[in-house]
Parts: C-alpha cells; sequence; structure tokens
C-alpha cells in the first residue's frame, strides 16, 4: 500500500497535536539515542529534535514517499538525523534507546502482543516508548468504510480484507507492566474543526483510512466509492455553526519506561 506524504500532510497541524501531548508525558532524562518508528514525513521528528535537541535520532518509514518528504525538512537535514526506509514490524536498535516513538503507526502493524515487548527490550534502563494510536474503528468515519466496501458492487474484493485488530488500554497495561517500572495509558478525543464541510473528512482520511479500500479498486471504482463515502460523510459529519465540520478523533496513548 502506497501513502502519499503530500496528501497526508495537508492537515498536518492537525495531526501533530498528539504527539507533542505524547511526548510531553514522557518522564524527563538525557536522551542521547531515539528512534521515530514510523516517522511519516518528519512532522513527529521535529517535535521529538524540540524536545531533545542533542540526540542521535533514527526517522523510520517503510514508504518512500514520506521518507523523500522527511528528508526535505529543514530542521531534519542535519548530521544528528537519519532517515532510513525501514520495516518497523521487524525493526531492531543497533544499540539501547533512550526514547523509541510510535505516533500514529504501529496501528498498522499486526501482533501487539509481540511487538510491543520487542519494543521495550530496545530500551535503556530508566528509558520510555511512547506510542499513539489512532482508536477510531467505531467512528462514524471508520464504519461507513467498512459498510459501503460490503454493500458495493465490489464487495467480493473485501471479503478476505481486515485491518490489524486494535486493543484496549488494559490490554497494553496488562502486557508491559511485567516488563516496565511505570506504564501509563491513556485516551484522548481531539475535536479538529475542518474548512470545507464533508470534502475536508473525506480528504483526511484519503492521508490514512481510506488508502487501504482504494488500493483495492481500480480507478473508475475509487471514483465511485470516494462519491459514496462523502455522502455519507455528509450525513455522519454536518456543519457546525459556522460552517466547519467538526471532526471527533479518539486516540490512545500508551509511555511504558524500562
Amino acid at each position: 500500500m502506497a501513502w502519499s506524504a503530500t496528501q497526508y500532510s495537508l492537515f498536518e497541524d492537525e495531526r501533530t497535536r498528539a504527539v507533542r501531548d505524547l511526548l510531553a508525558a514522557v518522564p524527563p532524562r538525557p536522551v542521547r539515542n531515539a528512534t521515530d518508528l514510523g516517522c511519516g514525513p518528519g512532522n513527529s521528528t521535529e517535535v521529538l529534535l524540540q524536545r531533545h535537541p542533542d540526540a542521535q535520532v533514527m526517522a523510520l518509514d517503510s514508504d518512500p514517499d514520506m521518507i523523500d518528504k522527511a528528508r526535505q525538512r529543514p530542521r531534519l537535514s542535519i548530521p544528528r538525523v537519519r532517515c532510513e526506509i525501514a520495516d518497523i514490524a521487524t525493526w531492531t536498535a543497533a544499540v539501547p534507546q533512550d526514547l523509541i516513538l510510535a505516533n500514529a503507526s504501529l496501528q498498522w502493524v499486526a501482533d501487539h502482543g509481540t511487538l510491543y515487548p520487542h519494543l521495550v527490550r530496545q530500551l535503556s534502563d530508566g528509558a520510555s516508548l511512547a506510542v499513539q494510536t489512532p482508536d477510531n474503528l467505531d467512528e462514524p468515519a471508520h464504519r461507513q468504510l467498512r459498510e459501503i466496501a460490503a454493500r458495493g458492487p465490489w464487495a467480493e474484493r473485501f471479503a478476505d480484507f481486515s485491518l490489524p485488530p486494535r486493543h484496549s488500554a488494559a490490554f497494553y497495561y496488562d502486557l508491559l507492566s511485567p516488563l516496565c517500572v511505570r506504564v501509563e495509558v491513556w485516551r484522548t478525543t481531539y475535536h479538529h474543526p475542518l474548512e470545507g464541510g464533508a470534502q475536508a473528512v473525506v480528504e483526511w482520511f484519503k492521508g490514512s483510512a481510506l488508502r487501504p479500500y482504494l488500493a483495492r479498486l481500480d480507478a473508475q471504482e475509487q471514483e465511485d466509492f470516494l462519491q459514496m463515502y462523502q455522502q455519507a460523510m455528509q450525513n455522519d459529519y454536518p456543519a457546525a455553526s459556522d460552517g466547519k465540520v467538526l471532526l471527533p478523533f479518539p486516540r490512545l496513548f500508551v509511555v511504558a519506561t524500562r
């Protein structure tokens, strides 16, 4: 599944709010080596560097377009930052990490029961794994994707389709607390005011959740799917009093300190 860094970055300010909140909750300590897993176009890496300006940082993503955009950011074009293509599902650190950040990336990776403990084992003593994942599969934007996929003329193509499962706060606490001295888990719903009505909601999800669905369709089917999806968004996300659409977006946060 290919990504578009340009599409993803249309709402960069809104998407970056969560990583600021996430890193603000990490216990303070010197950070010499840090990794941003699933760095995307580099917005999360910039926030990491703002908090730890002296750290050696690896910014990793599996998508070439995302890495190209990250490398073009002036603040990341310094010797202490390396932006590389890598599979975050199989990544292993070359040296123990003082901070591992994963902002809106691990929801695309399966088997969290194995992955999260593996990431904790890459940490130095006292270091933290900081993860934020969207927790919005029950929101109308996702429910409509599943319903349109199931009822359209393309339904057979989605018969075997599923996203990696999402887990509860209790799942991550129980998984990580035996491995860590401190585990904090919380959920926040952001309410993003978007210009442009229902089309803005469509554009938001064209940069994320829509991508695996559209990847299974040809060009005409993609157009038809998007038309059905926009109509659904008009019904589910009415305009606010100022004409903007308020998009509720729940996110789950985990900070696990070894």
